[in-house]
């Protein structure tokens, strides 16, 4: 193990040394509403006037230093023929004053004139500046957010989950191989990361190592426990939850790290059979499950008039408590009294406000 340590720090090094600017077709951070182009014209073509009515008043003002005295048409046509770089050569500058004045001053301005003629390039050039600057930017400031892995069916719903329960989409980063998908991702406000997560580099990417969340869901159970090897050995403290398809794969998820492991084809199968005997449980099930409307199950800290109380008197509808980490389900000896510094896990009622708000 010490002899790999020092290959690892100059492997995160190089990954923190990567130009920003490379990875503008990796890294996506959700960007505010673009201006109208018709107001992108026009204030490039105000640019241009007020570029065009300096080089008017410079040469107005100093009439006698060209060939010829200058009506302040004279210096509007002169401003005209030498910015868009046409120069007929009628009118010239002849004094020292008024040659260093076009060297110093009415060049430059004539550089930039010719920048606003090419626009279109230079709005490219300048995208693609304030997209690696945003980029560098996001990579210094991210803290504590949450990683899904996986927009798939599972980490669609996960992020959905997550939204509906207040989680600001800037705080959702989601890793998946298909382009498709992450513009998807992309349109809700997610950070988007192209790449598979297998790779340590694109975790790194993704600021694993500072993530308080990981969502692993990934289309198979190999590729969930190779994620997740990988994960936890980036993020020894993150909160690690995967998702496996069958059941014999579960202890091989808890023993690659995994804080959490759900298993989405037992509990489809089970939820198929309550529809079929008892559909009224499924569909009550749904609701607590979908966060965003009816009932949901939620945790909240205990209040100070709580503590010492059983948890079966108090008003909301408790299913367990969280103690140091730990769930004791309600009908549990650790659960017959509420301690400070406990989390209750309750049934929520989700009114039409709480809706608005998230």
């Amino acid at each position: 193990m010490p002899s790999r340590l020092p290959d690892r720090f100059r492997d995160e090094l190089q990954r923190s040394e990567i130009p920003n600017h490379a990875l503008l077709n990796v890294v996506h951070i959700p960007a505010s509403a673009a201006a109208s182009p018709i107001r992108l014209i026009m204030r490039r073509f105000l640019i241009a006037l007020i570029l065009l009515l300096m080089v008017t008043l410079i040469a107005y003002f100093d009439e006698g230093g060209y060939s010829e005295p200058l009506t302040f048409i004279d210096a509007l046509y002169y401003s005209a023929v030498s910015l868009s770089t046409t120069g007929y050569g009628d009118i010239t500058p002849v004094t020292q004053f008024a040659r260093l004045i076009n060297i110093f001053i009415v060049t430059p301005l004539r550089v930039a004139f010719l920048i606003l003629l090419v626009g279109t390039t230079l709005s490219v050039l300048t995208e693609e500046s304030r997209k690696a600057w945003q980029i560098q930017r996001w990579r210094k400031k991210m803290r504590n957010h949450t990683i899904v892995i996986g927009y798939g069916t599972k980490g669609r719903s996960a992020v959905s989950a997550l939204l509906a329960d207040g989680v600001a989409p800037k705080e959702i980063v989601v890793i998946d191989t298909d382009r498709s998908v992450l513009e998807v991702a992309e349109s809700q406000g997610l950070v988007t990361v192209n790449g598979s997560a297998t790779r340590s580099e694109v975790l790194k990417l993704a600021g694993v190592s500072k993530a308080k969340a990981i969502v692993v869901a990934p289309s198979t159970d190999d590729t969930a426990v190779l994620v997740t090897l990988s994960v936890r050995e980036l993020a020894p403290s993150a909160w690690v939850v995967a998702s496996v398809r069958e059941s014999e794969n579960q202890h091989l998820l808890e023993q690659s790290g995994a804080d959490s492991v759900v298993i989405s084809s037992e509990t489809a199968g089970r939820m198929l059979g309550l529809a079929t005997v008892t559909p009224s449980v499924v569909e009550m099930m749904e609701d607590l499950l979908s966060p965003d409307e009816g009932f949901s199950v939620a945790e909240r800290p205990v209040a100070e008039d709580e503590v010492g109380a059983n948890p079966r008197h108090l008003a909301d509808i408790v299913l367990g408590v969280v103690r140091s980490g730990e769930l004791y389900r309600i009908d549990s000896l650790e659960a017959e009294t509420v301690e400070p510094g406990d989390r209750l896990l309750y049934v929520r009622r989700v009114f039409s406000d709480d809706i608005k708000d998230h």
